[in-house]
């Protein structure tokens, strides 16, 4: 991997006409892409909010080459955001393919001054969230997650990094300011009352109106905000749901980290289950009878592999790679003692902020800026805005609720439960 941290360059936003030519002058590209730059094929495939990303391909390989625009790409130059995001991303995928390798994509080079990062490409590999509205299957899906969760969660934590390593990489993403307030206006405050740039399914304005006058859920909210900027136990994604996910029918990998910060270890875990949520009670606009409860089923199932793997890698981990400043062998098992209370106590705090996040995340996907296409696509609106308003209603309960539910077992109960619902 090689690294250019010349920030004497103007940056300059690629075009599928001229990122061949500039490419080219970067040896450790061009070799990876092989053959003469005249052939090879570019193609601009970005479809997120904020970035540019390409599929560069030459003779010998294909590679990614994603830059950061100085804007939300969503909204436009109206919405500026520093470049530098990019150099929060590359910082966060070194230290994910560190702590989990093989999940995340291989970094080839990166250009700070240029907010240019050449990596690794997965194909033929889908994005999840296209899949759940396809009703395709993943083998190894739940696993592969929770296995990642749990090792990016202990790995990234005083439970296992020297605390001075430790301190240092909080300090570096405590500069990801940008990223970290869209999260903290888009997620955590915008839902709750008429921010400028929300928007709603027509048929929801009244849940949305008791939903933003519930003064008790919204403390539990501000509360969870409270612990995500302060709370800094371990490296997160910070964006993890089923569009940061790319998948075939057997393989899994994750992208997109530049939402890194290190905040509390049940971040990601709530922001994903969120997203699984979401894909299973949209399910019915996008199944017929015949597969809808069969695909649910799975996405529930998908679910509960999902913290089962998480809990047993977490413990695994717990018990072997435990040589943080936290709950050290010395003060335990060294002395013939179990730490195993204190392995039950954390995994007690990260399913109260799985519950929180996850109702959080659901709220923001249907009345802040971005939304889910597992909704988006649901052409009838009357069918999106009953099945948004299940959506809706479960997040309130989980958020109300976190601390009297187990996430580890009530969540898919409670799922089934508000699929049966009507709020409108």
């Amino acid at each position: 991997m090689e690294v250019n941290s010349d920030m004497s360059r103007n940056y300059e936003a690629l075009t599928p006409e001229t990122l061949a030519n500039r490419i080219a002058q970067i040896p450790v590209i061009s070799q990876k892409v092989g053959g003469s730059p005249t052939k090879w094929k570019v193609k601009e495939v970005g479809d997120g909010n904020l970035n540019l990303v390409f599929i560069l391909e030459g003779e010998e390989n294909s590679i990614i080459i994603k830059q950061a625009l100085p804007y939300v790409r969503l909204v436009g130059e109206s919405w500026p955001l520093p470049l530098e995001r990019a150099f929060f991303e590359y910082n966060a995928l070194i230290r994910q393919q560190e702590r989990d390798p093989g999940v995340v994509p291989k970094v080839y080079y990166f250009d700070r001054g240029q907010a240019l990062i050449a990596m690794e490409y997965f194909h033929p590999h889908k994005i999840l969230r296209g899949k759940f509205i396809n009703g395709d299957k993943v083998e190894k899906l739940g696993e592969t997650l929770g296995a990642h969760c749990a090792r990016i969660a202990f790995r990234g934590s005083d439970l296992h990094m020297k605390t001075s390593q430790k301190k240092a990489d909080v300090a570096l993403f405590q500069g990801n300011v940008s990223l970290c307030g869209i999260t903290e206006d888009l997620i955590f405050t915008d839902p709750y009352f008429q921010a400028e740039m929300n928007n709603h399914t027509e048929g929801l304005g009244t849940l949305v109106k008791q939903l933003r006058s519930d003064t008790e859920m919204k403390v539990q909210v501000q509360q969870m905000l409270q612990r995500f900027s302060t709370n800094t136990e371990t490296m997160c994604h910070g964006d993890l749901h089923s569009g940061s996910i790319m998948c075939t029918n057997t393989e899994t990998k994750v992208i997109d980290p530049e939402f890194g910060f290190y905040g509390p270890m049940g971040f990601d875990l709530g922001m994903l289950i969120a997203n699984f949520l979401m894909a299973y009670l949209s399910q019915p606009a996008h199944r017929g009878k015949d597969e809808l409860e069969d695909y649910q089923e799975w996405i529930l199932d998908i679910i509960g592999i999902i913290f089962r793997t998480f809990c047993s890698e977490f413990a695994t981990l717990w018990d072997k790679e435990r040589t943080g400043i936290l709950f050290p062998k010395k003060m335990f098992e060294d002395q013939g003692q179990s730490s195993q209370k204190g392995l039950e106590n954390i995994f007690n705090h990260i399913g109260y902020d799985v519950i929180a996040v996850c109702g959080i995340e659901m709220h923001r996907r249907c009345l802040s800026l971005a939304h889910n296409a597992d909704f988006e696509l649901i052409e009838n609106i009357k069918i999106r805005a009953k099945l948004e308003a299940r959506n809706l209603m479960l997040g309130r309960e989980l958020i109300l609720n976190q601390k009297n539910l187990n996430a580890y077992k009530d969540i898919e109960k409670l799922a089934r439960n508000y699929n049966e619902k009507d709020f409108l």
